[in-house]
């Protein structure tokens, strides 16, 4: 046993973060916090292009109107994260960064904006920021937790992982859908016809290639340099080429042309404000609405559980119960995170486990958190550039993301069936039926039925029958309600 006595504080600023007592120093938190930033920092570029051109019910963008305003999305994207990164260092002292979700980001864009309106699907988002905030205070978080057996949520995250890597293909046009008319037996095929073919595409492949490189390479920011790189690369093919949009002709982008801007405004935070709590149960239908949320708010939750338990081991901070500092604090935060994303119609925010690379450069206090919060509100000034950047050099990242989310398949005993069907369900379904809500659905659907036939039934948490219930009514929502009717 060390018998030294703790370092002093040296500061007021030291005494606050405890950053001696920790055993860091000013110099180790002000680089963790920078790397934190050039690691996650590409979601400022990402959450608009997945959001941006996805369409409500009524076929208007979210912000409004006939055309995706990716500079209003940055920018609120950039504004939230900062404030709540900035909260999360000060209130629980905890080197953990928040942002846009992803996975939870695409959810809403494809799965619940379809049924609602875009201030709809935010109001979902606010009511379920809520409801897990009431979860942490009353200690019930417990209760959720054990309700949902630890190999399901990771076969959800391996699911949301193939899901957004099918989602990063199809909009780099690497994978296309078949039409109808073609009369195939195959839905989906390699390019327009079978091949790759144009200079989108062969900008997305150069890419994910170099992406890749420098991942491996374990280059900081990787995703960030070569989200920029690949970026100017389309910027000269297209002056070059003049291909202008895939809607207009062949061959061309499929999302957004890239040119410099034309010139620079003050940020547009039109996002903001954006959400209407009521308005999905009128137009989803009360079960709809309630498996949205529940969706929602199981992926949100339990992400944050295990990204705040990793990031405490990774820093050794962990008590002898493997619990962090401060961890109602820390849920608190991440609560009001996913109040605040929706609020500001940008989706919900949560905990990043990419805040492992600045405890990987010796941050251990809530001060790495401030600087990485001050470095995402400095990228709102620069939003406008966001609409330059056509999703052939974004999408890439949803690849690589896919991949990082697909190595927690290991966790998953393949052996015991009781487990291993219903993981294979909620893996695949994702995918295959472009509905994250499908794949949690068959899941839990699944998983009570198989414990139903072997005589397992009171093994089963009450609330997982309730949910998969839920799930079943859902899933016959259309003859329940033509029967109804």
């Amino acid at each position: 046993m060390n018998s030294a006595a703790p370092l002093a504080p040296t500061n007021p600023l030291d005494r606050y973060f405890r950053i001696t007592e920790r055993g860091s120093s000013l110099g180790r938190e002000l680089r963790g916090g920078v790397v934190t930033f050039f690691t996650m920092a590409y979601i400022v570029v990402l959450n608009p292009l997945i959001l941006g051109y996805a369409t409500d019910v009524d076929g208007e963008f979210l912000g409004g109107g006939s055309a995706p305003n990716l500079a209003a999305m940055a920018a609120g994207t950039a504004l939230v994260a900062g404030v709540l990164t900035i909260l999360m260092g000060v209130v629980a002292n905890f080197p953990l960064a928040l942002a846009t979700g992803l996975g939870l980001n695409a959810f809403l864009a494809f799965s619940v904006a379809s049924q609602m309106t875009w201030a709809d699907a935010m109001g979902l988002v606010v009511i379920e920021g809520v409801l897990i905030l009431v979860l942490v205070l009353t200690g019930f978080r417990t209760a959720v937790f054990r309700a949902v057996p630890a190999q399901l949520k990771v076969a959800i995250s391996v699911g949301i992982g193939l899901f957004i890597a099918l989602i990063g293909f199809v909009d780099a046009g690497v994978v296309k859908r078949i039409p109808d008319a073609a009369q195939t037996t195959v839905p989906v095929q390699l390019g327009a016809d079978g091949n790759l073919s144009g200079w989108p595409v062969l900008v997305f492949v150069v890419g994910l290639l170099l992406m890749l490189a420098l991942w491996v390479r374990q280059v900081r920011g990787a995703i960030l340099i070569s989200i920029v790189a690949t970026t100017v690369l389309a910027v000269v093919v297209e002056a070059i080429g003049d291909l202008g949009s895939s809607a207009e002709r062949a061959g061309g982008w499929a999302l957004t042309v890239p040119a410099w801007p034309d010139e620079f405004h003050a940020p547009d935070f039109g996002t903001l404000g954006e959400f209407n709590l009521l308005g999905s149960w009128d137009k989803a239908g009360v079960v709809t609405v309630l498996l949205l949320v529940f969706s929602l708010m199981l992926a949100d939750f339990f992400d944050t559980m295990g990204t705040m338990t990793a990031i405490g081991a990774e820093a050794k901070l962990l008590d002898e119960d493997g619990v962090p500092p401060h961890a109602e604090r820390i849920l608190v935060v991440d609560s009001v995170a996913a109040i605040a994303g929706g609020a500001a119609g940008v989706s919900s925010n949560t905990s990043y486990i990419e805040s492992a690379s600045g405890v990987g450069e010796g941050a251990r206090t809530g001060l790495a958190s401030v600087v990485t919060g001050l470095l995402f509100l400095a990228t709102i000034f620069l939003s406008p550039l966001v609409a330059m950047i056509p999703s052939e050099a974004a999408v890439p990242a949803l690849v690589l993301v896919g991949f990082l989310m697909m190595q927690q398949i290991t966790g998953i005993s393949w052996s015991d069936v009781e487990i291993a069907v219903p993981a294979f369900l909620t893996i695949v379904l994702m995918p295959f039926t472009y509905s994250i809500t499908v794949g949690i659905g068959a899941g839990f659907v699944s998983f009570a039925f198989l414990k139903l036939v072997r005589g397992k039934a009171r093994e089963l948490h009450p609330l997982l029958w309730v949910v998969a219930g839920l799930f079943v009514i859902y899933f016959a929502i259309d003859p329940i309600t033509r029967w109804l009717t």
